[in-house]
């Protein structure tokens, strides 16, 4: 008897390079004592207190949910969480009176959205996208889900451990050639937590303008930036008075999942100063109904947090991130001086390039199934493995060329501070039984 055929698609599909150590260590028959799981950016904080109220109070006589009832809210979302976005925002010095907000699901459903309202026509190479390599791996997958290309410029990561952009005469010949729709840029950057300042905002802005796309902006870590004397960028503080012509191009991609601490909310936002935009953004949302109602209720309490309390917390979530980051760059340095690390400057992530300690014909992916799904050694009495994500599905290279995600290895500061300083001893160990083996 013949059996169902599956699509094309499902049948090219393999885990998303974030999810993939965590999934073969489910399928580890023997486990170790302890799994630390750096591998994906799921944050193990607690979210904000005026949050925490609401979520632990669903059944409060002022809360919409009190009598049991669940109902849908627009396609755009509750005016409240719309609000809470634009609050952020505001707190933070950015004009909002001309910005519209979608509410969607996670700021995953945003960069779908995103993807459909500024690419060409499913299934061909017209107006794409264009990102900055390596670039967050959602990005990549979702354009391959809906039809949608992408096309990159390539950064390197310099064995001082500092990301080099390329120059704007590269990314110029790269929009002439290929016509885009869309230029991408993530600030407090996913994976690389590389810093965009204004003065490279302000460019990429004026090459948008010049030729007539789009500017979006993933601003879910925004708050995340540590060197002394940086400011807090945003596209929404990059305007008219700055880059003629800007305003009404402009989308930024919003999350409670990060700053806010909220990953498993699926809260997020498609925000923009173009009304056409908008509009047309939720029409193609109306077929999802809409995002998550208890989960817009619970972020929609910011909507009423002061400037004071907005940057009260985003300097103590700052502090906090800032201190891991500095002891597991230190400590990865300590274990093996021959690693790249690259420099802790934004977001919560850093990548690692093993390509000065490893034997040739190294794969990053097999270091990361040998790590989940046989790998331990003895830390503190105890056996134990990491997580991680390779990264090579983070650049969006053709088959049979060279990808620098080979030797490369994306980290996330989600875990204990207790858990996350045992990453470099870990991280060093496992490599030289890895290649002992190999």
């Amino acid at each position: 008897m013949s059996k169902p055929v599956l699509s094309a698609h499902f049948e090219s599909r393999v885990p998303s390079d974030v999810r993939l150590a965590q999934m073969k260590y489910e399928e580890r028959e023997v486990k170790p004592q302890e799994v630390i799981n750096v591998g994906i950016g799921n944050v193990s904080l607690p979210t904000h207190p005026a949050m925490q109220k609401r979520m632990f109070n669903l059944g409060a006589p002022e809360s919409p949910f009190s009598e049991g009832i669940v109902r849908y809210s627009t396609t755009a979302g509750l005016p409240e969480c719309q609000d809470a976005f634009k609050n952020i925002l505001k707190c933070e010095g950015f004009d909002t009176s001309k910005l519209f907000v979608q509410v969607t699901d996670g700021g995953s459903s945003a960069m779908e959205l995103l993807l459909m309202g500024i690419c060409g026509p499913a299934g061909s190479d017209e107006r794409p996208l264009l990102v900055i390599d390596p670039a967050y791996t959602n990005y990549i997958s979702f354009a391959e889900r809906i039809g949608r290309k992408i096309v990159t410029v390539q950064r390197t990561l310099n064995d001082d451990g500092k990301f080099s952009l390329p120059e704007m005469s590269t990314i110029e010949e790269t929009i002439k050639k290929h016509n885009p729709g869309g230029l991408l840029v993530i600030p407090y950057d996913n994976p690389t937590g590389q810093y965009f300042d204004f003065d490279t905002l302000k460019d990429l802005a004026n090459l948008s303008v010049k030729y007539n796309m789009w500017m979006a902006s993933d601003e879910a870590y925004r708050e995340l930036f540590y060197e002394d004397g940086k400011e807090l960028v945003s596209i929404w503080g990059i305007t008219d008075e700055h880059v003629p012509g800007i305003e009404g191009r402009r989308i930024s991609i919003e999350t409670a999942s990060k700053v806010w601490n909220a990953c498993g909310l699926r809260i997020g936002a498609l925000i923009t100063d173009n009304a056409e935009f908008n509009n047309r953004s939720v029409a193609e949302y109306t077929a999802n109904l809409c995002a998550n109602v208890i989960g817009q209720y619970i972020f929609g309490a910011l909507a009423h947090e002061s400037k004071e309390d907005i940057e009260n917390w985003a300097k103590e979530i700052k502090g906090y991130y800032k201190e891991q980051i500095l002891k597991v760059y230190n400590g990865l340095k300590e274990q093996e001086p021959g690693l790249i690390v690259s420099s802790p400057d934004a977001s919560i992530y850093s990548v690692i390039d093993v390509r000065n300690v490893v034997k040739p014909g190294f794969d990053a992916i097999d270091f990361v199934l040998y790590c989940a799904g046989k790998g331990a050694i003895d830390v503190d009495g105890a056996s134990t493995t990491l997580l991680v994500a390779p990264m090579k599905g983070f650049y969006n290279v053709d088959k049979g060329e060279f990808n620098p995600g080979s030797t490369q290895f994306r980290i996330s500061f989600v875990e204990t501070p207790e858990k996350m300083a045992k990453v470099p001893e870990l991280f060093v160990k496992l490599l030289r039984e890895f290649e002992e083996q190999r």
